[in-house]
């Protein structure tokens, strides 16, 4: 990873609100799919699919690449627009999104778009994905070549397949296991510590022996100092609970639950658009 300079900065936060403009009109498109997650992490995964992974979209199946696990499959659309974004499709296909026959379904389908390392639905699945191809790595001896990285919701952590994982990982001390959770508070019925109290959650993911990082997951040098922290973790997996605002970027959808899955009507996606449209000028003139 190299120095992240206030240039690049700027050249990411123009980069997120480039993919969060996609997100927009990829959900209007396919009048179905999540806007609130989508939105929240479009920061984080500017981040790792433009400084922090190590990947060549000419090559997806290159052998030393890290590995990207979605667990929450419905934010999709932050996914496949970071992808098509660096280079693993074109742009233009990003309008497809849950339409038939298209390999942008409403969860990803790795048998639909090969680039993917893992399908992903049923939310919980994805950490207990990521630890078997973190400890597969272990027992091939790659474990120093590359990081798993599991990308995952506040909300799925209602879900006992998710702590199974965590115990999984923190019995096996998977160092190469990283993950990210998305902690914006809330899920489809409501604020999730109304619907299912995850506090105190540092203190969970400490019990079942992780290391954990908390860190504003919209301040790319957070971001970037906190993924650099995790890398000099040798003897324990890593969580990097990341505090995100549900739709970010559109003051309509900010923090408000309703839209976790709703996508925006016509009017609602050219407000949002015009919205960003300002933000765009805005940053690129700061």
């Amino acid at each position: 990873m190299t120095f992240l300079s206030d240039e690049k900065i700027k050249e990411f936060k123009i980069k997120a609100n480039e993919i969060r403009t996609s997100i927009i009109l990829m959900l209007l498109e396919a009048k179905s799919g999540h806007t609130a997650g989508s939105l929240g992490m479009a920061d984080i995964f500017t981040l790792f699919y433009f400084h922090i992974l190590k990947h060549d979209p000419k090559n997806p199946s290159w052998e030393e690449r890290d590995r990207v696990v979605l667990s929450n499959g419905h934010i999709c659309p932050v996914l496949y627009a970071a992808m098509a974004y660096s280079g693993y499709f074109p742009i233009e296909e990003l309008k497809t999104l849950r339409k038939l026959g298209s390999r942008l379904q409403g969860h990803p389908h790795r048998e639909y778009l090969p680039f993917l390392e893992n399908s992903s639905g049923p939310l919980g699945s994805g950490l207990s994905q990521a630890a078997g191809m973190a400890l597969a790595d272990k027992i091939d001896g790659k474990d120093s070549d590359r990081y798993i990285y599991c990308f995952m919701s506040d909300g799925e952590l209602d879900e006992g397949n998710s702590w199974e994982g965590v115990m999984f990982a923190g019995k096996n001390k998977l160092n190469n296991l990283i993950a990210v959770v998305d902690k914006n508070n809330i899920q489809i019925d409501g604020n999730t510590e109304k619907v299912m109290p995850l506090e105190p959650i540092v203190d969970k993911w400490r019990a079942f022996n992780w290391y954990v990082i908390e860190v504003n997951g919209h301040d790319f040098k957070d971001l970037d100092e906190a993924v650099k922290e995790a890398h000099e973790v040798f003897n324990k997996p890593i969580v990097i609970i990341a505090h995100t605002i549900p739709g970010k970027g559109i003051k309509e959808f900010e923090g408000d639950y309703k839209w976790h899955g709703m996508p925006p009507n016509k009017e609602q996606a050219e407000n949002a658009l015009k919205e960003l449209q300002d933000l765009a000028f805005k940053i690129k003139n700061a």
